[in-house]
């Protein structure tokens, strides 16, 4: 099974609560969405970009989601006891059950 791992840092200058970061993720989510539509001329607008410099604004969007999901589990680790590796490997054995991963 290939990964692609990531770590990124618990911001210690927010004191987010399960809600807010939620919000904040559908909020990124949003702006994912945007540019990859928007930039690539989806939304039939013109615009100025090459593709390099699209595909970094959507990558940083991507990371953007990507650093509110691990605040989420920050959250979910830290106010409600949640174990995120226990949580991980079951969510890894749902894929293979559903036939994604071999």
């Amino acid at each position: 099974m290939e990964k692609k791992l990531i770590a990124l840092p618990r911001l210690n200058n927010l004191s987010p609560t399960m809600e807010s970061t939620a919000l904040k993720l559908m909020e990124e989510a949003g702006e994912l969405a945007q540019a990859i539509g928007k930039l690539r001329g989806m939304s039939g607008e013109q615009h100025k970009l090459d593709e390099h410099e699209v595909l970094r604004r959507i990558t940083g969007e991507l990371l953007d989601v990507a650093q509110t999901a691990v605040s989420m589990m920050f959250v979910l680790e830290e106010a409600h006891g949640v174990d995120i590796d226990s949580e991980l490997e079951q969510h890894i054995q749902k894929l293979k059950d559903k036939g994604y991963l071999r």
